[in-house]
């Protein structure tokens, strides 16, 4: 392996430096990241964040997501959406209806 490699870069570890606590498959935007906690995380506490993989994440409703589609990280209303003016989330892993609540999402795509 080369000598310059860190790790696969599948999670990395963040210190929750917002002023709530961060509970466990809760998103966490960094910079242009959308991660996942991959457990609870207290104010001021390390914790880890997924940076990949299919997630199941709150949707805004009425909203039609077709499979493949960018999707994006609304931070306001904490929801993936489809504009294209929030943080990139990836890319819809599976369609979701209009009443859909949640959408699967391969984060980082």
């Amino acid at each position: 392996m080369a000598k310059n490699h860190i790790q696969p870069g599948t999670t990395m570890p963040w210190i929750n430096g917002t002023a709530a606590d961060v509970v466990s498959g809760e998103v966490v935007v960094v910079g242009a990241m959308v991660c996942v906690a991959l457990g609870d995380i207290a104010i001021g506490a390390e914790g880890n964040l997924a940076t990949e993989e299919v997630w199941e994440v709150a949707k805004e409703a009425p909203l039609v997501i077709d499979q493949g589609d960018i999707v994006y990280w609304d931070a306001v209303n904490s929801n993936i959406d489809l504009t294209n003016t929030n943080v990139v989330a990836g890319k819809a892993f599976a369609a979701a209806a209009s009443a859909a609540t949640t959408v699967l999402v391969k984060l980082g795509a």
